[in-house]
């Protein structure tokens, strides 16, 4: 299959005022180039996963927004592909405008349009990695659904994508653009330093995933599932993976380790990004992680940061900072502090303030058209989903690792280090940057 490859973006440079990163010299896509949108123009946008995210979600964000329009939707199942191509037509068609919306049951074929300037990526973890390196090689700017990878190799080399071939990357952490909760005004007061000198810090989440044990069930009519399962082994299909059609719940794919980090990746992808960001730790991690002494836990793994603060995963769903003045908790709706005053009084003029999103694919899309970085740019959701798999793999192994967060790799433990990617079926292996 003939592959189209992005033209080279000039290099930007961040702003003084608020470090947002603006263009140096004006790309081709603001001038209008030829197949790319100019600062009137559309962003073209293909949508590669079409179950329940995106269709609660991401395509009637993306059909509201003026200055998109969706091209293309992809999907391995039959019904909800074309539940989708449907959805869009109909949006268009009742604003007096095309019926067009392309169908794909393969991404490559939608990465392959000339026409489609970014994509959005909704699919099961174990396909993350892969159509977002093959857009962002094709010139496509892309926004993925957190958590970001399945391993941490995938992680890293995503970082290195999206750099060499200066795409602009959203990830998925929609905490961070304030949606759910008060999640900035939590960041700004650590960030402050109202709490005093942060010690500790709790994530309440799920736990790790287990190898799936499912029987096998017959196959649904109209769904590859063999492009299902992509890069993970061979078994049986069953429902509770790719649920027949369109289905209004999330699939328990999340559960299994071939396809997922589980419970403690699905929310710790969230509520561990909202950490790492009030720590300032967007482009680090922890040092040291310590298993819970009780190798059946499923909570209790503690992260060591060089500076000295913990971070444990456990405790009340959210976020708990523990400083020496006081304490502050943030989960979905809700924002408490002891003493009371830390979390309620405003801040000063003076004070740390972190920046505050349009929303999430506003803000994706316009930093497409700045050349900016969002809210969430990849390493963000790298550097996060990272701490989900180191954990993980404490669990897993029952093994006290110590980790370089900027060499990316295990510390004296050579074994470690070949837990960093996961065997791949042919043909699809992790491509280098």
């Amino acid at each position: 299959m003939k592959r189209t490859s992005g033209g080279s973006r000039r290099e930007f440079i961040k702003a003084a005022a608020g470090g947002v990163a603006v263009p140096w010299i004006v790309p081709a896509s603001v001038l209008g180039a030829p197949g790319r949108p100019g600062p009137s123009g559309r962003i073209g946008v293909g949508i590669i996963g079409t179950g329940k995210m995106a269709n609660d979600y991401h395509i009637p964000e993306l059909l509201r927004a003026a200055d998109t329009q969706v091209l293309a939707v992809c999907d391995v199942d039959t019904n909800r592909r074309n539940h989708a191509k449907k959805r869009v037509d109909d949006h268009y068609a009742q604003k007096g405008g095309p019926k067009d919306c392309a169908a794909y049951n393969d991404f490559r074929q939608l990465v392959d349009r000339r026409d489609v300037d970014a994509v959005c990526i909704a699919t099961p973890e174990h396909w993350h990695a892969l159509p977002a390196i093959a857009a962002c090689k094709a010139g496509k700017d892309v926004y993925c659904e957190k958590p970001l990878t399945l391993t941490i190799l995938e992680s890293k080399r995503l970082i290195e994508v999206v750099r060499k071939h200066k795409r602009v990357f959203q990830t998925g952490s929609q905490q961070r653009s304030n949606v759910f909760g008060p999640f900035c005004e939590a960041v700004d007061v650590v960030r402050s330093g109202r709490l005093g000198k942060i010690r500790t810090v709790r994530v309440g989440v799920g736990g790790p995933s287990r190898w799936c044990d499912l029987l096998g069930e017959p196959v649904e009519p109209g769904l590859d599932w063999n492009l299902w399962l992509g890069c993970a082994p061979v078994r049986p299909y069953h429902a509770a993976l790719s649920p027949r059609g369109v289905h209004n719940h999330f699939p328990a794919w999340r559960s299994y380790r071939e396809y997922s980090g589980g419970g403690h990746a699905d929310m710790g992808a969230h509520h561990y990004d909202i950490a790492q960001w009030a720590l300032g730790m967007d482009e680090s991690g922890p040092v040291e992680i310590i298993p819970p002494d009780d190798p059946k836990a499923q909570s209790g793994v503690k992260y060591v940061y060089a500076g000295g603060i913990e971070m444990f995963h456990g405790g009340p769903s959210g976020c708990t900072f523990e400083g020496t003045n006081g304490k502050l908790y943030i989960e979905r709706g809700v924002l408490r502090s002891e003493p009371e005053g830390l979390a309620k009084e405003p801040l000063g003029k003076n004070d740390a303030r972190v920046f505050r999103s349009p929303g999430h694919h506003r803000n994706w899309l316009d930093a497409i058209k700045s050349r900016g970085r969002p809210v969430a740019d990849v390493e963000a959701g790298a550097r996060t989903v990272t701490i989900v798999l180191l954990g993980n793999l404490a669990y897993w192994h029952h093994r006290r690792l110590r980790w370089d967060p900027q060499k990316w790799q295990f510390v004296g433990d050579a074994e470690a280090n070949t837990w960093l990617d996961c065997p791949r079926r042919n043909p699809w292996q992790l491509p280098e940057a």
